[in-house]
This record gives C-alpha cells, structure tokens and sequence, in this order.
C-alpha cells in the first residue's frame, strides 16, 4: 500500500531544498553586495542572476501551500509559532524584490537600493535559518493548536541556526559567483568564498552539537542503534564534501565549488532528516497525525504530477539559456 503521507513529506522536502538551493545563492549575493567594489563589480554580481532569480521563490510557494494542503493541521501549529519570522522573512522578500528592480531604473538612489537589497536579503535569510530553529527547540502545543507566546522562538539556539543560515547562503552566493564571473570580481568572490565556507562549517558544527543536546530524542536519533549506523555518514560525508570545497578553491575550479556547497547544504538537510524523522513538529506531531483525509491527497497529487514537471522543465530551460559567463553587458 502506497503511503501518501510520506509521498507528500517527500515533495514538501524536495520543494524546500529547491528553494534553498535555488534562492539561497542569490540572497547569498545580496548578503555579501556590500563587499563588492560600487559600479561594474556590483552591477556583475546582480546582472549573474537578474535572469532567474523571481522564478526561483516558486519554491518557496510550492513548500508553504503544499504544507498548508498537505498537513494542514502542522501548518496552523508551525505558523502561529513563527509569525514574526515569516513577517520578517516576506518583507525582506519584498524589500529585495522592489531593489532589484529599482536599482536599474533609479539611478540616482542607487545607493538606498543597494542598501535595501542586502537588508531584506539578510532579514529573509536570518528568518528561515531561526524559523528552522524555532521548529527544532520545540513548540508547545494543546489541543492540537500552538500553546505558546509570541516570543518563544527568540532563543540562543534560533539565533544560532539563523546565522548559520546566512553564513550558508553567502557560501553559495559567493561559489555561484565564482562561477558566472571573470576577473577581479571573480578573484573577489573566490575570497570571500573561503571565509564563508570557514563561517559555514563552523556554525553547522555548531549548530548539529547543540541540536544533539537539545533533545533527549535526538541525542538517541544520531547515537543509537541501528539509527547509528545511517546517521554517521552524515558528518564522514560532509569532512569530504568540505576538504573538496576546500581544496576547489585553492585549485581554481569554476563550476565545482558551487555544486560541492550545495552538497553541504543536502547533508545539512539529511541530518536534519535524521534528527526529526517520523515528526514534522518534533516530538509533538507526526507527518500521519498531521495529514490531509486521504482524498485531498490524492486530488492535490494529481495536480502537482503535472505542474511539478512543468516548474522543474521551465526552471531548467531558464538556466540552460542562461549559461556561462555574465560578461560586461550583463541582462539589463
């Protein structure tokens, strides 16, 4: 028998990590726009990704409504709990997006662009990292509703996860930059690539011992047999995927250096798999406690069997046109 629950954490998980994959090197050049010198450098940097960087938040869409329909019952425990951080993290969205856009057609403000295009870009990155935070420290909940106060997900452990969320996003931003650039804003890139693979290792560290002593159940997740066995190749692969990244970047590699960060980021996702596996509000609500009648899920399927492979055809032709090089003249 065919498990839809599982199905649909499947796709909700893969919605996730597309989004983080795809949207988080281009809020990762937008973290780090301050660092690069005003005129052609900058202009670079935001021309590697005027082409696809609207399309990539149609993840962002699929993973939030597709939680909604699929586990409704997790979706009014999770968002009432994080209200502020979503808040946050949608206007820094909006702030970015109106940038963007603005920065081009408003030169004489371009600075205030410039400026508001790494702040929402900070605030929406620091936003998901503590909303993954909040979900992991646990959220209190009865009578199937959240229980608790506004303020609960502002702890040392969400702002740990929020940071280590930026630091991971400038890694891909810088890496993607490496990738699409030539030069001295490449050289530039590939700087700040090692600092932020150095920050992004060390939080991850950071934040995986702290996530292993938040919790009884997870301390027994990563350390218990047979759980073990699965769970220790998640720190082996990432110490390779690291002195790979590493060394790519001494070496000069191009292209390698992005692919080997988001690598880290699929780790990342495996062990937070791990840690929360079969929970989807840890400790609180199963993926089955949370699931839509039986029904709805397998009308929603039918709708996302054809516009997933539709989304995925669209977004793939997009960066296959958009290969290579930005050059000079960029997009604009």
């Amino acid at each position: 028998m065919i498990d839809l629950s599982l199905i649909w954490a499947f796709i909700i998980a893969f919605a996730v990590f597309a989004y983080v994959v795809m949207d988080g090197f281009d809020l990762g050049i937008g973290i780090l726009f301050p660092s690069f010198a005003v005129g052609e450098e900058r202009d670079s940097a935001m021309n590697s990704i005027a082409p696809v960087w609207d399309g990539n938040e149609t993840w962002l869409v699929l993973g939030g409504g597709g939680l909604m329909a699929a586990f409704p019952l997790a979706y009014a425990i999770v968002l009432p709990a994080t209200y502020p951080l979503i808040i946050a993290m949608l206007l820094g969205l909006i702030f970015r997006g109106v940038a963007f856009e603005f920065r081009w057609r408003d030169p004489g403000h371009r600075a205030l662009w410039d400026f508001a295009f790494t702040g929402g870009s900070l605030v929406a990155a620091l936003s998901q990292g503590m909303v993954l935070g909040a979900l992991l420290q646990g959220i209190e909940v009865a009578d199937r509703g959240y229980a608790g106060s506004w303020w609960d997900w502002l702890t040392p452990y969400t702002l740990l996860t929020g940071l280590g969320t930026v630091a991971g996003y400038a890694l891909l931003g810088s890496t993607w930059l490496i990738w699409k650039l030539e030069g001295a804003a490449q050289d530039h890139a590939r700087r700040m690539a090692f600092r932020a693979a150095i920050a992004t290792l060390g939080l991850l560290a950071a934040v995986s011992l702290y996530t292993v002593f938040l919790e009884a159940q997870y301390f027994d997740r990563w350390f218990s047999m047979p759980s073990v066995l699965f769970a220790a190749n998640v720190p082996l692969l990432t110490a390779i995927i690291a002195f790979l990244l590493f060394r790519g970047l001494a070496k000069g590699w191009e292209a390698a250096p992005f692919w080997l960060s988001l690598a880290l980021f699929f780790l990342g996702m495996a062990g937070l798999g791990v840690s929360m596996f079969p929970y989807i509000v840890p400790d609180q609500v199963t993926i089955w406690d949370a699931a839509a009648p039986e029904s709805s899920q397998i009308f929603m399927l039918i709708g996302v069997g054809i516009t997933l492979p539709l989304i995925i055809a669209y977004t793939g032709w997009a960066y296959w046109v958009f290969r290579g090089k930005v050059g000079h003249e960029g997009y604009h």
